[in-house]
């Protein structure tokens, strides 16, 4: 990543470059990217291409002012995280389902982070409703977050199960992985009629109180314990809930996902 990019990514999520890749630095960088990079996946109803390339992922969150879904969110974070000094590796995972059985190999991506102090740490800007900050990774007992009480248990094969509130959340594998690994499982959930992105329709943002979540033309908010849920009529009034909430700025309205299922 060059220095413009860097600079344009941290104005981005308003933060200061660190004078040092600290555990501190991490854990403000990765809030503040979760409160400005929406998780989103517009571009698979916008007919737009998922590029897994490093240059590709970091101009579509600081030139065009996008968020994306995992590999995209991730992928980038990773790229500005190593320009910044970090010590990063990308990390498979597989999403638990509703039913308890996990999803396909590739099927996430996360950040194992190693920092000035050492680490490591999981890091995760792309899985929507997660982990405010980055877990310890070497941590086995339960971990405190504004997000919830996570924790990592060891499963077979060397592999960790990440769960929340007791709910498992998905299978990580620890071997690092390059950014080309991924794109099977992007393509999957980029086209797949199974892929739960190709059958809904989501953009979404941690705030400073809670979070706000437009799926399809419900616009959903919340604020600690309130909630507030108000539909959008209008296709102008849809543009102006992309652009208002989340910074998103679109010429068109994405495809209602059943065109794609």
């Amino acid at each position: 990543m060059d220095p413009t990019s860097m600079a344009g990514y941290l104005e981005r999520i308003g933060a200061e470059r660190p004078a040092r890749p600290t555990a501190d630095a991490l854990r403000d960088l990765h809030l503040r990217h979760l409160r400005t990079v929406p998780f989103e996946n517009l571009s698979i109803h916008l007919d737009e291409d998922v590029v897994l390339d490093e240059k590709a992922l970091v101009a579509k969150v600081v030139e065009a002012r996008r968020g994306g879904f995992c590999y995209e969110l991730n992928g980038a974070f990773g790229a500005l995280l190593t320009a910044l000094g970090f010590g990063v590796s990308l990390l498979q995972a597989r999403v638990y389902d509703s039913t308890g059985h996990p999803g396909i190999p590739y099927d996430h991506m996360a950040l194992r982070v190693e920092t000035a102090e050492g680490g490591p740490w999981l890091a995760d800007v792309g899985f929507g409703a997660h982990s405010h900050y980055p877990l310890a990774l070497d941590d086995r007992t339960d971990q405190q977050d504004p997000g919830g009480t996570f924790r990592l248990t060891d499963a077979p094969w060397g592999d960790l199960d990440v769960s929340l509130d007791g709910r498992p959340q998905y299978l990580l594998d620890l071997r690092p992985r390059e950014l080309g690994d991924f794109a099977a499982g992007a393509w999957y959930h980029r086209t797949s009629p199974a892929s739960h992105f190709t059958r809904s329709l989501v953009c979404s943002r941690l705030t400073e109180r809670g979070r706000v979540t437009l799926s399809g033309r419900t616009l959903k908010t919340t604020e600690g314990a309130d909630r507030h849920t108000s539909e959008i009529a209008t296709d102008k009034d849809l543009l102006a809930t992309y652009r208002d909430h989340f910074g998103i700025t679109l010429d068109r309205l994405p495809n209602e996902p059943s065109a794609h299922s």
